[in-house]
Order: C-alpha cells, then structure tokens, then sequence
C-alpha cells in the first residue's frame, strides 16, 4: 500500500482535519494533502482545515458547524448561535439575518470556513448551550448590531422579564451580561424587589 493510501484510511467522512492532524500519517503531508484534495477525498476549506466529505444519496453533506469551528479553534470551549434564535423570544424580532456568530475564547473577527463566514467573538464566559435567559442578555448587549427599531425591542425584553425566572435571568446578567445589559435589567430587578415587598 502507498502512502497517500495509508493516509486515506486514516480519515474518516465528515470529519475536518487540521493540516497538523494528519502529520503523524505521512512522510510528505503537503503533497499527500494536495493529491487527495485534487480526487475529491478531501476538500479544502480555509488554510490549514481540511473535509473528508460525508457522500449521501444528494452528494457530499457539507462539513458540521460544529466541527468546522472545533477544528479552527483547536478548542471545543464556544458557543454557536445567531440573531435569528431572538425570534423565538416573543419581543419583537423578526428579522432574518444569515449570520453565525462564534462566542469563543481564542478569535476575533469574520472568517470564511468551507464557502461560510463565522463571525468569532472573543467573550470571558458565555454558557455550553444556548437558553432563554442567556438570549434576553445577549440581545440588549447587541441590540446596536440588529435591524429592528431599538425602543420597542427593549419594551419587548420588559415585558418578558414580568414572566421570566427571575433568579436565572439574574444570574445570565451576573455571569454573561456586557455593561449594556447590567445597565437594563438592574433597574428592572430592583424595581421587580419593590413590587415584591410592597405585596
């Protein structure tokens, strides 16, 4: 058996490889990585990050989100989301946007992976999945990056904080929250304590 054969059976469809993945498995990866793109076994997709195409009845399934990201980041520490998943909050958003957006702790900035642009934001924390409360925090903190009018989404966000559960929302703040969102919801929740002494 060759040596582009021996790493062929190493790779496995719809995994991405890093270039420094596949040293261990040939003697000239360049070359070996240049001939398997050229046969279609592999597909480039940005410098250094390579698919090993999933075939399917339809073709080639392209590479998983998560997976593309795991491997340009050389990290599984991040957070896949974009300013559709507002729309499921009941506040007023309804917009489209075709962005992805990468909360993570290692890049900054917009990067095409596999024909797809990534927008990687560089956060402290941020949660493993996303929630309810983590989406109301995250919305005020980005409110200047959406299309839709300002005040009434901010009306929309008071008016779900009356039903949220306020000791989860008020740990999002607490842990997720830029000075945007601490700015909105404090005056909120202290008023909220009032309202709760009062009765």
């Amino acid at each position: 058996m060759n040596a582009v054969n021996k790493l062929k059976r190493r790779l496995r469809p719809g995994q991405v490889y890093r270039r420094a993945d596949l040293l261990p498995w040939s003697n000239a990866v360049d070359r070996h990585l240049k001939q398997l793109v050229e046969e279609g076994t592999l597909t480039k997709l940005s410098g250094g990050l390579y698919y090993c195409p999933k075939r399917t009845t339809f073709g080639a399934a392209p590479a998983a989100d998560e997976k593309l990201v795991e491997a340009f980041l050389k990290d599984h520490r991040f957070l896949l989301t974009s300013p559709n998943a507002y729309n499921v909050l009941g506040v007023g958003s309804t917009q489209l946007y075709n962005e992805t957006v990468v909360y993570n702790h290692k890049r900054h900035g917009r990067f095409n992976l596999g024909n797809r642009t990534f927008n990687f934001r560089m956060k402290p924390h941020f949660p493993s999945k996303l929630s309810r409360e983590f989406l109301l925090v995250d919305l005020v903190d980005n409110l200047d990056r959406l299309a839709e009018q300002k005040s009434s989404m901010l009306e929309g966000v008071k008016k779900q904080v009356q039903s949220a559960d306020h000791k989860a929302l008020k740990k999002a703040v607490r842990e997720y929250g830029g000075s945007k969102a601490r700015k909105f919801f404090d005056p909120l929740f202290a008023q909220l304590s009032r309202c709760d002494c009062a009765a």
